[in-house]
């Protein structure tokens, strides 16, 4: 019985003995696991920033020597009802200085002045040729058939692509997107910015596609390229029949670049071009819901692209919406909101960093100073536009 009771004792004493290994669990509270999980994001932020965007904003392009002799190019544009822009625009791309090249414009079941203005521009231009496209009660198509239309009448085995509404510029265009062609690259990937004007949602429609080519132009130079924008796109014509064309998303309205680019990139065999004598600029939409349905057009692709773009798309996204989330939960708690503010203030510090460089190579620099707002902006429109697609059907393509 004594033996008992003295065993007992040593047992209460050793419950008793302060364990200083162990943590206190009591001062763990919420707001502490929530600066934890903010700083968590906030680590991962930098890593997309440097690791990724980094890549785009420190990349220098060296300057390469032309091909001798330079390959011949097929231009595709596709209209339908372009005529006013036809006549501003086509004169940019057929003059270009450029040794051989020819113009291929489709003219998909225009119903304006389209054929009349192709008519007149092939008297004065003897590389235009215009492939007229009548409409059929029986077969609806959209883009991708005018498309594929081009390309077949295509006679050169380089082909650069853009739309009724962009021009070039530079009269170097083809020059520089050519010079992306070195031994192994079958793919070219420019960028197409929209004119500037002095709006909120021009602006806005500006920096959505600024964003877009951080994204595609950054893995592009990781070799992981997964789209390009038919405003300012390069390939060879051996590669579309390669891969069957658009076979594969033919249904769908869009898809034309983003989805041929994800099937067709092997990483390797896809350049970048960032010279300023590179880029194409676009009308952009005047209405908010005509750029709402451009939009709701293009979403449509992502669910059909490569597992591995949809995790890092969906990495990128998750990342973003989920600093924001505990960034604002941060600011609710008294002991919590310094904190969760400075983190948020220095992750805006390191954006407007890497977005500096960027827009300087990409001429989007008046843009910065809205960099605040605009993701605020497109933090809220992003969802709603997601949700939107079971409600709008969007409309059939007009370029």
């Amino acid at each position: 019985m004594f033996n008992k009771c003295k065993d007992k004792r040593k047992a209460d004493a050793a419950t008793k003995l302060p364990l200083h290994f162990m943590p206190d669990f009591h001062e763990i509270n919420v707001q502490l696991i929530l600066l934890a999980c903010l700083a968590l994001v906030f680590i991962f932020q930098l890593l997309i920033y440097f690791g990724s965007f980094g890549k785009l904003a420190f990349y220098k392009e060296t300057i390469k020597p032309a091909q001798s002799p330079p390959p011949p190019v097929s231009i595709i544009v596709c209209a339908r009802n372009e005529g006013d822009n036809l006549t501003e625009f086509l004169p940019k791309i057929l003059s270009q200085d450029y040794p051989a090249f020819e113009v291929i414009v489709v003219n998909d079941c225009s119903y304006d002045n389209t054929e009349d203005v192709l008519r007149e521009y092939k008297e004065i231009f003897t590389n235009l040729k215009a492939i007229n496209v009548k409409e059929d009660d029986y077969y609806k198509h959209g883009k991708k058939f005018a498309l594929m239309v081009g390309i077949k009448g295509a006679s050169y085995e380089h082909l650069l692509l853009t739309d009724a509404d962009c021009k070039p510029d530079s009269d170097l265009w083809i020059s520089a997107m050519m010079s992306g062609y070195e031994p192994g690259k079958e793919i070219v990937l420019g960028y197409g910015p929209y004119l500037k004007e002095k709006t909120f949602l021009n602006r806005l429609i500006r920096y959505d596609t600024f964003l877009i080519a951080l994204q595609y132009l950054s893995l592009a130079l990781k070799n992981k390229a997964y789209m390009g924008v038919g405003r300012n796109l390069s390939y060879r014509k051996e590669l579309f029949f390669k891969h069957k064309g658009f076979a594969g998303h033919y249904h769908l309205q869009s898809g034309d670049d983003d989805l041929f680019i994800n099937e067709a990139s092997t990483g390797s065999n896809t350049a970048v071009v960032l010279s300023k004598d590179s880029f194409t600029h676009s009308v952009p939409a005047k209405k908010f819901k005509e750029w709402r349905d451009q939009k709701l057009r293009h979403i449509t692709t992502a669910p059909l692209y490569k597992p591995s773009t949809k995790r890092i798309l969906g990495w990128y996204y998750s990342v973003n919406y989920l600093f924001h989330g505990l960034v604002i939960a941060g600011l609710c708690f008294k002991d919590t909101a310094t904190l969760a503010g400075g983190i948020w203030f220095l992750k805006i510090v390191v954006q407007l960093i890497v977005f500096n460089k960027v827009m300087k190579k990409l001429d989007e620099k008046d843009l910065l100073p809205f960099v605040f707002i605009f993701d605020l902006t497109l933090l809220f429109f992003y969802p709603i536009l997601q949700l939107s697609r079971k409600f709008v059907k969007p409309n059939k393509w007009k370029s």
